[in-house]
Order: structure tokens, then C-alpha cells, then sequence
């Protein structure tokens, strides 16, 4: 099953998959949108047609470090050919349990959006990769009453990683995005109920792992929905450990005509599950790489919307 709720809580609802027969309900209370989103599409699509053929993109990246308090933190740059400026979004990783010190640059989420026109920046949050600060074991361990602190002093490295950003001349930093998975989607959402310089917010799973058994993780994730005014995009597998952490803010998004999205996709069985998820929470892994092809068109399609495309980019040109 696939449930999307449009942005201001328009009627929009499509229910489609193999457990559910041939029917397909489609309702939409604008038509006026119909040809806008069908370009989309068509750009949308491209892009992801062209990664998956193994089309020439910019993949590769520069590793850069910039400040956050007194720490230095570690980024993976990405930048699209060109001199820009361009758009840019901040991708926040989650949890890597066992692997904090591995630098992971989170290259398919760099070709996906330097190939739709944007500039990406992958920060190694505190305590992860050569980014100082103490691992998440070393700091919070088992304790759930660190927990929320933590994650709100890695939100503070997301907020640097803007004022980073606005040094960099390729950057038009009126544009700027923020995304993440698991953890990073609870940070996204701490940073766009902490600053409005976000221009549109992607939320993937944040809280899916820990709602259900952490009262301050519902509590904070709550309470910065009933902050934000940033559009954002929520998703999450129906088979992950709960919707609950998705469709609680988008109700919240709801209810103060804050412009959202919300899409909850089919249950997920990526071909080598990662041990990480498999404890009741298979659909977890859908925003890892094996799962790109089932969310990217509607990342594209919402950061398009609310960024744009940079001044002069093409996406279907060679």
C-alpha cells in the first residue's frame, strides 16, 4: 500500500500493489497541478533512468572539515559541473552501530542530487568519521535520559554546516534543504524547528527505531513538528518498526497548514537485509541504496518543487 497526503492536507490518496489487485483510486482537488507534475516527472524520471543506466554524473566528492563550536567536524562535498550557483541540501546519515569511525560518504545520495542540480553536503555528524567528539556509545551508551541532548547538540553541527555553506561561491544559500534517515531524520526535523533558514525539510524514518519504546524521543520529535514551517517531506516503510514517528508529525503538519507530504511505501525486503534492522524492522532499510529506486522520484519531485532548479541546468541534456 502506498498513502500520500499532499502538502496542506489536499485530498490525494493512491493505493496501488500486488496485495491489492489491479484497482488504483486516485483523487486529486486540483487539476491545474496535473501538467506541472507530469514535467516534474519527466525530469524526475530522467535522472533516475540515467543513474541506473550508469549514465556519466558527478559523483565524485571533496572531503572538507568546518566548525561546529569547538569541534571540527568531517563533510563529504558534492557539487554538480558548472559554476552556479546552486541550490544545496544537507543529508544527515543515521546510526551505524559498531562502524562510528568508518567514513561513509553516502555516494548514491551524492549522484542522486548533484545529478538533479544540486550541491550536497554529507556531514559526518559529532562522533562519527574523523569528526571529533565522543561515539554515540561512548556518550550516550544505554541511556535514554541522554538521548534527546545528544541529538540536539548533532543538530547544532547541521546549523554549522549552513554557515559552511554560505562560504562556498557555487552555494546559493537562499536555497538550501536538509534530509536524513532513522536518526539523521529526527535531527532534520530538530533543525527546521530550530531555524527557518531551510528552505523544504526530507524526513526519512526519523524516530522509526526508537518511538516505540522512548517517551522523550515521541515527546521531542512532537514537540518540533509543533515548531516547524519548513515543507517537508515524510516518509517511511509500511514494514519498519512503526509509521507512528511519520504519521504523528504529519498530522501535526496537518494541523497547522504547515505544507507537507506524507508517503508510506509497501513493505520492504531488501535482497541482503542488514542485521541492523532485521529485529522487526525490514523497512527501515528502504532508504539505504538497494531501496533508491522506491523513494528518489518523490525526493526529487518535492526538493524540485520548493528549491527549484538551478539558472541554466538542463536535466535532459546529455
Amino acid at each position: 500500500m502506498v498513502v500520500r497526503t499532499m502538502e496542506r492536507a489536499e485530498p490525494f490518496t493512491r493505493t496501488v500493489g500486488p496485495s491489492l489487485g489491479p484497482t488504483r483510486r486516485l483523487w486529486r482537488s486540483r487539476d491545474r497541478r496535473k501538467s506541472l507534475r507530469r514535467a516534474l516527472a519527466a525530469g524526475v524520471l530522467f535522472v533516475v533512468a540515467a543513474t541506473a543506466a550508469g549514465a556519466p554524473s558527478a559523483t565524485s566528492h571533496t572531503e572538507v572539515f568546518y566548525p561546529s563550536g569547538s569541534l571540527r567536524i568531517q563533510a563529504y562535498l558534492y557539487k554538480p559541473e558548472g559554476a552556479g550557483p546552486f541550490p544545496a541540501v544537507i543529508y544527515n546519515h543515521g546510526s551505524r552501530t559498531g562502524r562510528e569511525r568508518q567514513s561513509v560518504p553516502f555516494e548514491y545520495v551524492g549522484r542522486l542530487l548533484t545529478g538533479a542540480g544540486y550541491v550536497v553536503l554529507v556531514s559526518e555528524r559529532r562522533g562519527y568519521g574523523r569528526s571529533d567528539g565522543l561515539t554515540w556509545p561512548e556518550d550516550v551508551g544505554k541511556s535514554r535520559g541522554r538521548m534527546i541532548a545528544r541529538l540536539e547538540e548533532e543538530t547544532d553541527d547541521v546549523l554549522a554546516a549552513v554557515d559552511y555553506l554560505r562560504t562556498q561561491a557555487f552555494v546559493d544559500a537562499k536555497r538550501v534543504g536538509v534530509m536524513g534517515w532513522s536518526f539523521g531524520g529526527i535531527v532534520t526535523m530538530f533543525a527546521v524547528s530550530r531555524s527557518s533558514t531551510f528552505a523544504v525539510a526530507v524526513n526519512q524514518a526519523g524516530g522509526a527505531l526508537t518511538w516505540n519504546g522512548n517517551p522523550d524521543v515521541r515527546t521531542a520529535i512532537t514537540a518540533a513538528a509543533e515548531k516547524s514551517t519548513t515543507p517537508t517531506l515524510l516518509q517511511v516503510a509500511e514494514n519498519d518498526r512503526t509509521t507512528d514517528s511519520i504519521t504523528t508529525v504529519g498530522a501535526i503538519l496537518q494541523k497547522r497548514g504547515v505544507p507537507h507530504r506524507m508517503v508510506i511505501y509497501g513493505p520492504f525486503a531488501a535482497s541482503q537485509p542488514s542485521q541492523a534492522f532485521n529485529a522487526g524492522a525490514p523497512g527501515h532499510a528502504v532508504f539505504s541504496e538497494r531501496g533508491l529506486s522506491v523513494w528518489s522520484a518523490d525526493v526529487l519531485e518535492f526538493l524540485g518543487r520548493y528549491l527549484g532548479r538551478p539558472a541554466g541546468t538542463d536535466r535532459g541534456s546529455p
